[in-house]
């Protein structure tokens, strides 16, 4: 009863992680990983690990995929669309001084930054379309973090049935 407690803990704490651009997920797939091996009759199975494996790794591709095609959606050219990737992972990774919520401020200015600056870059002669670029950036990271969170919850779900059904 105690490992199905602390992983419950684990895994609510990863979700809380992931809104705030930490890696919630890896948290909870690690938790999954130590319960399997520590609870070896758990219920927790190669199966799980799998589908639970398999998730995490769709969410962190989704994740900046979907920015890119909000960007291009916009009205951004490809450069936009890699600007908007890159500078979402360096404004994640440097962040804002800002506690708790410091990197997920960082990932949404750093991809609409990345974007913006990506598409002055390119020669056009529209005004305003940088800045719409930028802002599709910006929508799309936020879309981006919902649906990391919504695959969040699937592999709670997952994982938390696996284990109470085995026990």
């Amino acid at each position: 009863m105690l490992s199905l407690a602390l992983l419950g803990a684990a895994l609510a704490g990863g979700l809380i992680l992931i809104p705030l651009g930490l890696p919630g997920l890896w948290v909870m797939l690690g938790a999954a990983l130590l319960h399997w091996v520590l609870v070896p009759l758990g219920g927790i199975g190669v199966w799980t690990m799998a589908g639970a494996g398999a998730l995490v790794v769709a969410a962190e591709v989704l994740e900046f995929t979907i920015s890119a095609r909000y960007t291009r959606k916009y009205g951004g050219s490809r450069r936009a669309s890699w600007g908007a990737v890159i500078g979402g992972l360096v404004g994640a990774v440097v962040g804002i001084p800002v506690p708790v919520v410091g990197s997920l401020i960082g990932a949404f200015a750093g991809a609409f930054l990345g974007a913006l600056v990506a598409e002055l870059s390119v020669a056009r002669d529209s005004r305003g379309a940088p800045v719409r670029v930028a802002t599709g950036a910006l929508v799309g990271r936020v879309v981006a973090a919902a649906a990391k969170v919504g695959i969040g919850v699937v592999v709670a779900v997952l994982v938390m049935a696996a284990a109470v059904v085995g026990n």
